[in-house]
């Protein structure tokens, strides 16, 4: 049976999140988009929607996307073996091809139309559009990813001055041409350092950081810069947490006021993490 929602209730939501709506209101935020929430069509609908709503009433939202499914899905297609070293794609000269057709193509584009259909004005660029992100190979292994170099952050300022929502592939370029695979949440976090933003999403796959990843009700609301360091040093974030903890210690180390490890299961986990007082992951306070 759906659950009906009183008037009074609808007042106390709208209540509860105008604090939240004034200290946004003009401000940066970043999302990166990946993982489940991006492979599930009603939590993508969601987010969409989400980031929507946030941009009709004046947040000025930046969103970087990833697509790793959907290059394995194209690279078996075609007969190409996916292999990873470290967890990193191991990319070498048509498979960068790959990676470039589907991130800047169909899911970009995907997106775009999606923000587009749904309200919102967007447009959709990679970091190869006005050299805004410029990297260099990382490993030899690894072939054609990249570590990144610079952001030349001015494309993204133009379409945010312009009252677009930037929808960004997360490819870069070196001085010679050669494309770079670069991730994701590598690329969100030196682009919302670039730009000063207010807060940095990384919406993941798990509820946020646990001290013990076995048993969510060790799940960690908010930590200092420091404390979130020392759960490495001390080994309590281990695996695939450890890239996303540090790509949030960078943006905050880059000039973000917060980033927050978000469990995009949750459905408008966008929306519960900036306009509610409950939230929907773990915060890393900046400096």
């Amino acid at each position: 049976m759906e659950q009906q929602v009183s008037n009074s209730d609808r007042t106390e939501v709208l209540i509860q999140a105008l604090p939240y709506i004034k200290r946004y209101i003009g401000k940066t935020v970043v999302v990166k988009y990946g993982g489940h929430a991006m492979v599930d069509d009603k939590l993508k609908a969601q987010v969409m929607q989400d980031l929507v709503l946030l941009w009709l009433i004046g947040v000025k939202v930046v969103f970087v996307h990833g697509g790793g499914p959907e290059i394995s899905a194209m690279m078996k297609r075609l007969g190409k073996e996916v292999s990873f070293v470290d967890g990193l794609r191991v990319t070498d000269a048509e498979t960068v091809d790959i990676v470039q057709m589907v991130l800047t193509g169909k899911v970009n584009k995907t997106l775009v139309t999606m923000l587009e259909t749904g309200g919102g004005k967007a447009v959709g660029i990679s970091g190869v559009d006005g050299r805004l992100i410029e990297a260099r190979q990382k490993d030899p292994r690894l072939g054609f990813v990249g570590d990144i170099v610079r952001v030349n952050i001015s494309p993204v300022r133009d379409l945010l001055d312009n009252g677009y929502i930037p929808v960004i592939a997360g490819i870069g370029c070196d001085a010679e041409g050669n494309i770079y695979n670069i991730n994701g949440d590598t690329a969100a976090a030196r682009i919302a350092g670039a730009l000063g933003a207010e807060r940095l999403l990384l919406m993941t796959d798990i509820d946020g950081i646990r001290r013990d990843v076995n048993d969510p009700s060790t799940m960690i609301s908010e930590l200092t810069r420091d404390e979130a360091a020392a759960l490495i040093t001390d080994g309590v974030v281990t695996g695939g947490m450890i890239p996303k903890v540090e790509c949030c210690l960078t943006a905050v180390d880059g000039g973000v006021k917060n980033a927050v490890i978000l469990d995009g299961r949750v459905p408008h986990s966008v929306l519960l993490e900036l306009l509610t007082d409950e939230g929907a992951g773990t915060w890393i306070k900046g400096h």
